[in-house]
């Protein structure tokens, strides 16, 4: 009964304020103005942001400097960069497209790319693509690997194209996973440029001019950029800014204004637009047709703030950063940003608390475990834990005190604060719950204030017998041209030798499963292993020595 009255009161709330808001009060304003300047001190790059509800602009407000050097401030009309913000605009190009019959989501993606996976069976759809379904590698992720600085070239859609036509194997079966990748929205753009005969950006510019978004615009030659740009700044005990050299587009390179990104808002919230079907942009609210995974559509995620379901994105490309909510009803939050102080995916949701007047403090998920269990000894705890995709903690031993170790992380030292719950030394909201599960495996479950709790288990390996030194070699992937020396040197750690990449080192957490800093690899068979990170996954290489 208590959780039926909770949903009906956050069901009550979502609709008061998204049927009938149309103002707000002057406190409201106050607070909402005081977010949207924390990040933002004196003579410092800054912030624009603002509030659609029910078709009207509500809420408004720009603070801190476009250009530093030149002293311009921001305006609603600065062009920032907004990222993977604009996937949601190659999204409703395709959606254009097949309303005029030019396109059909299952249209397989290799009748306009015939270059790519030849030897691939399964179907591969233009839906696996909005929809991060496809096992496409993320190029941004494969530049990493072969030891490229993506932001310090120019590299463009075509380079992208030729990159994917090296891949001869996916991350995983269409259809079958979700996995974001921006390779996707890259395919998108060259697609619609093969259907149609002309530019993506040519294709886009005149979406964006039906849209009333004149200010808004793909770049795909960074020479050639237009308008008033809020340049990127980081603070590294001074305002930093640096060359934007970059030219690949359709997963991001968006540059757009407050102005336009609010007139978007509108015309999303039912203001008349002629030239684009009403039934194509809800269309582009809702999942894909076929979706199997609910939490991604077309350019748009899904998920849920504070029991509220609700729509949105995030962008990031270097200092700028920028994010989209919107939540039934017909109420969206827009904010953008040039500088590396600012968090808006934060900020904005500090102004939907203040807007739907939500506990600013409260969280969706437990920060600390909601009772204490049976007593767990040091000894019990030391060893290897890992989740589902690696994310790995390991507990030593050390003086008599119990220490974390993470790969790129500082030691952390721990202190027991109850039978089976410790915390770290210099931040007690950081706290480990122990207990076993249902397989009689000692698992550990992290809690902190600022992520929802996520529990590792403990590897029980057997190393008897195991021969360290028997993975030591060369390893070459041919899709990327790429090669790794392994070398063991003591107490499971081994030498990592990458021409591209340097010298780093590497932990054996089980005989079948060595940590790189952020990879995998798994020893398929003694000629061959399987190399994963986040984005690419099971990146074959084979043993050349």
């Amino acid at each position: 009964m208590r959780t039926l009255l909770l949903n009906f009161f956050i069901m009550v709330t979502t609709l008061s304020y998204g049927q009938n808001l149309t103002t707000l009060t002057p406190l409201q304003i106050k607070k909402l103005d005081s977010i949207a300047t924390q990040d933002v001190p004196k003579s410092a790059p800054g912030i624009a942001t603002g509030i659609v509800s029910n078709g009207k602009i509500i809420y408004e407000k720009v603070a801190g400097f476009a250009n530093l050097k030149d002293s311009i401030l921001i305006t609603k009309d600065s062009r920032f960069n907004i990222a993977s913000n604009g996937k949601q605009f190659t999204a409703l190009q395709i959606l254009v497209l097949i309303d005029e019959g030019k396109l059909r989501l299952n249209d397989d993606i290799r009748k306009y790319l015939p270059t790519i996976y030849p030897k691939l069976t399964s179907k591969l759809t233009i839906e696996n693509l909005l929809n991060h379904t496809s096992g496409i590698r993320d190029v941004y992720d494969l530049w990493s690997l072969q030891g490229l600085t993506w932001w310090e070239n120019s590299f463009d859609n075509k380079t992208v194209l030729q990159l994917i036509e090296k891949q001869q194997e996916l991350n995983f079966e269409p259809n079958s996973k979700y996995l974001y990748s921006n390779s996707n929205y890259i395919l998108l753009a060259l697609i619609i440029e093969k259907v149609t005969g002309k530019t993506f950006v040519e294709n886009t510019n005149e979406l964006f001019l039906k849209l009333n978004m004149p200010n808004t615009s793909f770049e795909s030659d960074h020479r050639k950029i237009r308008g008033q740009i809020a340049k990127a700044y980081f603070n590294f005990d001074t305002w930093t800014t640096y060359n934007w050299i970059w030219n690949v587009c359709g997963d991001g390179n968006l540059f757009s204004t407050l102005s336009d990104q609010l007139e978007w808002e509108q015309i999303i919230q039912g203001k008349p637009n002629n030239q684009i079907k009403k039934t194509i942009i809800e269309e582009s609210q809702n999942f894909t047709n076929n979706s199997i995974f609910k939490n991604y559509g077309y350019g748009l995620e899904f998920g849920t703030y504070k029991g509220l379901n609700y729509k949105f994105h995030e962008g990031a490309t270097g200092a700028w950063k920028a994010t989209v909510t919107r939540f039934p009803d017909k109420i969206s939050f827009i904010t953008l940003t040039n500088t590396g102080k600012s968090t808006p995916d934060r900020q904005t949701r500090q102004m939907v608390d203040v807007v739907f007047n939500l506990n600013e403090k409260s969280n969706n998920f437990e920060t600390k475990p909601t009772k204490i269990g049976s007593f767990v000894s040091d000894d019990d705890i030391i060893g290897t834990y890992q989740t589902e995709d690696n994310y790995t903690f390991q507990f030593e031993k050390r003086d008599n005190f119990l220490y974390l170790k993470r790969i790129g992380r500082n030691d952390v030292g721990l202190e027991r604060e109850a039978d089976n719950i410790f915390n770290q030394t210099y931040d007690k909201n950081f706290k480990q719950e122990f207990k076993k599960n249902e397989k009689g495996e000692m698992t550990v479950t992290v809690y902190y204030t600022s992520h929802s709790p996520y529990t590792l288990t403990k590897s029980n390996s057997n190393w008897n017998n195991f021969n360290f030194k028997s993975i030591n070699g060369k390893f070459r992937n041919i899709e990327t041209n790429v090669d790794i020396k392994i070398k063991y040197i003591s107490d499971n750690y081994y030498e990592i030798k990458s021409r591209n990449r340097g010298v780093t080192k590497g932990l054996l957490i089980t005989p079948t499963k060595l940590l790189v800093d952020n990879y995998v690899l798994e020893i398929e068979k003694p000629n061959m292993i399987l190399l994963s990170s986040d984005r690419i996954q099971r990146v074959k290489f084979v043993r050349v020595e």
